[in-house]
């Protein structure tokens, strides 16, 4: 047997670099997204010199004490025409509206009578006033947003109004989601003795979606290996990574095995871990793409998702490793010795802010009555056969929604 650690690195150093895409800024497709490439502007913003406030652009020196002004006309926001103002006027001006050359300030509305055709001013203006320069905000080439950014609503405004139409994000990688078995019927079927309802397959098409990958496909096949190969041959050339659940193990009907014992650079190993020893990862197709063979047990489907699946489409979607908590104990269990065991836990803070681990009374591969209660797996080191109350173990969340 290897360890999961020697496995896992095995599966990191052979997965593919992220892969780009460009998005466009606006349809709402951007939302989350990680990005590939820095954001640079190529405009000034503001693009032009405007006011600040709806008032009046004046020259300061006009008013430099209480008067009264004829107003040229109206400037209103977006208003196109290359307009002056001579000293002795004035215009009237909304926010947002380009200046008129040779004014210097603008005169709040609230400061004058808002007369139409001459205005009264009741203080003095003051050279700059509520006037927003152009590029005061941003000059060209200036960083709106580093690569890494995982954008958000507010994020699109910058890049909008910067005039970016288009940028390069980190792609989600696509997966395709197989489950097998004869005995695997939909939810909701009526069941024949010996059947049981498949939960793999949905199970890992909602952990692909939590993961913030894109699931493309989630497949239910008998117990055929030729009907595996064929599925395995088409799913490679669309998706970025394949997943199977069952059939892996040394049992007379373990098709995936079968299926790809000579398709490609697969290796089937014992991994010493618990649940989840049965394992199977390796390249296939002309893309190289990897696929993953979990077990077949709810328990060993969740667990392999959690420790081998996830970091690897973390890494492929440009995310950086996940990292652990520590967490105590709070009362005991027996581990298998010589194998890490995953344990299914739930986590909670005490009254003193400590994190506490509260085991699943049943720990079987195939249990699943306490699943719901569960919210993170506890890792106890294969050299550990008994957990002791107030022992601190790491513990990996469950995934969520993102």
């Amino acid at each position: 047997m290897i360890s999961h650690d020697d496995h896992l690195a095995r599966i990191l150093a052979a997965a593919p670099a992220p892969r780009v895409e460009r998005l466009a800024v606006s349809g709402g497709s951007l939302l989350g997204r990680l990005l590939a490439a820095d954001v640079r502007s190529a405009v000034e913003l503001p693009a032009f010199t405007n006011s600040a406030m709806d008032g009046y652009a004046v020259h300061s020196a006009d008013v430099n004490e209480p008067c009264e002004l004829p107003v040229v006309g109206d400037i209103a926001a977006g208003d196109t025409r290359s307009l002056s103002c001579e000293p002795g006027s004035t215009w009237r001006i909304m926010t947002g509206a380009p200046m008129p050359e040779g004014a210097d300030a603008v005169v709040p509305v609230e400061l004058t009578d808002g007369g139409v055709e001459r205005v009264r001013f009741e203080a003095a203006a003051t050279p700059g006033n509520h006037i927003r320069h152009a590029g005061e905000d941003v000059r060209v080439g200036d960083l709106l947003l580093p690569r890494g950014t995982h954008v958000a609503p507010h994020h699109v405004a910058v890049l909008a109004s910067s005039g970016v139409t288009q940028v390069d994000v980190v792609a989600r990688p696509r997966v395709v989601v197989v489950s097998t078995g004869d005995e695997l019927r939909a939810a909701g079927s009526e069941l024949a003795h010996g059947q049981i309802h498949d939960s793999n397959g949905p199970m890992l098409a909602a952990l692909v979606e939590a993961a913030g990958a894109q699931l493309v496909e989630q497949v239910h096949l008998p117990d055929d290996a030729r009907a595996v190969s064929q599925l395995l041959e088409r799913a490679v050339e669309s998706a970025d990574v394949v997943i199977t659940t069952g059939g892996v193990s040394a049992g007379a009907f373990d098709v995936v095995k079968e299926a790809l014992i000579d398709a490609g650079d697969v290796t089937f190993d014992k991994v010493a871990m618990q649940p989840g020893k049965p394992q199977g990862f390796g390249l296939l197709g002309e893309r190289r793409v990897p696929v993953f063979t979990l077990p077949g047990n709810p328990m060993s489907t969740l667990v392999s998702f959690h420790v081998f699946v996830l970091p690897t489409l973390d890494a492929m979607g440009g995310r950086p490793p996940r990292e652990c908590e520590r967490a105590v104990v709070e009362r005991g269990w027996t581990s298998p010795p010589g194998r890490a065991q995953f344990a299914r836990v739930a986590v909670r803070r005490d009254d003193s802010g400590r994190l506490v681990i509260h085991p699943n009374s049943r720990q079987g591969s195939h249990h699943l009555g306490e699943l719901a209660e569960a919210n993170a797996l506890a890792l106890v080191p294969a050299d550990v056969d008994v957990v002791q109350a107030d022992d601190e173990l790491d513990i990996q969340r469950l995934l969520t929604k993102e």
